[in-house]
């Protein structure tokens, strides 16, 4: 990344800030890892799930090794089918869709909603058909679906509620809290999230005791005892060292995403009103800005702009699952869902982490104007 003499540069992504203050601590329980020999499945893990379960409001949370294994396990241990349907949003990360295929189910698509991106109830309602088992929002960007409006089709049609909430550790809306709004949720803790690990993690939560019982199973190969393969499994455990970071950012994620809410607010006064620029609509209650995510009519001419500048973005998703070759069986054409091909056209997301400075979050204010301002 270059940038002009005097310019601050601005990485998209910072995780220094958040993990230099953590680095003795966790190094120190890393070498006690290696002396005790706790490697899978030994008390850290326990401890953190405990913990993160308490943090989402249920009963159960169940270390998986990705975001991806949490949605597809989770899935099958809520009862989805071969053959079953699950409405998701076309707004997404291709992970939503690949969780609903890997575990033998259908993904229908329905759009999304301007007014947050998120899953929109009545398009949902719409694309909800006799063999649908199973609705999917997803919290986008950080900020939770609207879960009230979906509980009445859920209700309705006798609809499991599951919520990808891999981008909305702590979010809330209408005081429903991510991960407590469903029967179930899956997070992902991927490094670049509010809450990431130092590699690939991930977690199911429930209040469903059995649902988590076949998690637990399912992540170490069906087994409901040693060696008592109830299931045909996978390897997904949590990795204990992730457990240790985890349990360690844990306590920090409130005062983290709270320094998120204050780049995005920064944004919001900054970026007002300047040239063709879209804000990120904001839903009720209180979202966790995964990302801040701007719209423009040419998103790449604004990136290599600021890129110039020695300023980092990133786009996220440029192209709608939909319409990626992986998922071209499902049929789906350009202009089927307009709301979410939209956004991803015009989508650009702005650098936001915790541990940001005003000077950088300036910097692009300024960068943003000066290329509206020609």
């Amino acid at each position: 990344m270059q940038k002009t003499a005097g310019q601050t540069a601005v990485p998209f992504l910072d995780l220094g800030p958040a993990h230099a203050p953590l680095k003795e601590a966790v190094l120190e329980e890393i070498a006690e890892l290696l002396d005790s020999g706790a490697f899978t499945n030994g008390p850290a893990v326990a401890r953190f799930e405990d913990a993160f379960a308490a943090y989402c409001g249920v009963d159960h949370c169940v270390g998986v090794a990705s975001g991806l294994d949490a949605l597809r396990l989770g899935l099958l241990a809520i009862g989805l089918e071969p053959g079953d349907e699950v409405v998701v949003p076309a707004a997404t990360f291709v992970a939503t869709l690949e969780a609903v295929t890997q575990a033998g189910g259908v993904p229908v698509v329905a759009d999304v909603s301007e007014s947050d991106y998120c899953l929109d109830a009545a398009a949902a309602a719409a694309a909800a058909g006799s063999r649908t088992r199973v609705l999917m929002p997803v919290h986008l960007y950080g900020q939770m679906a609207d879960m009230r409006a979906l509980a009445p089709l859920a209700e309705q049609r006798g609809l499991a509620v599951f919520e990808d909430a891999c981008q909305a550790h702590g979010a809330q809306r209408d005081g429903l809290r991510a991960g407590s709004a469903g029967e179930a949720a899956a997070f992902s803790f991927y490094p670049g999230k509010n809450l990431g690990a130092a590699g690939d993690a991930g977690g199911f939560v429930t209040s469903d005791g059995d649902a988590a019982s076949r998690v637990r199973a399912l992540r170490e190969h069906g087994q409901t005892a040693k060696y008592v393969h109830a299931h045909e499994g996978w390897t997904a455990r949590l990795d204990t060292i992730q457990a240790l970071v985890l349990s360690h950012k844990l306590p920090l994620l409130d005062g983290w995403n709270d320094e998120r809410r204050v780049a995005a607010a920064f944004y919001e006064d900054g970026l007002d009103g300047v040239g063709d620029l879209r804000l990120p609509p904001v839903g009720a209650g209180s979202p966790v800005w995964h990302l801040y995510v701007v719209r423009t009519a040419d998103p790449a001419a604004l990136a290599l702009f600021l890129r110039e500048r020695g300023i980092g973005t990133g786009r996220h998703y440029p192209e709608p699952v939909h319409l990626t070759d992986a998922y071209a069986h499902l049929g789906y054409r350009r202009g089927d869902f307009p709301v979410a091909e939209a956004l991803s056209s015009e989508c650009l997301s702005l650098p936001i982490f915790p541990g940001i400075a005003e000077a950088q979050l300036a910097a692009v204010v300024d960068g943003v104007r000066s290329y509206f301002d020609g």
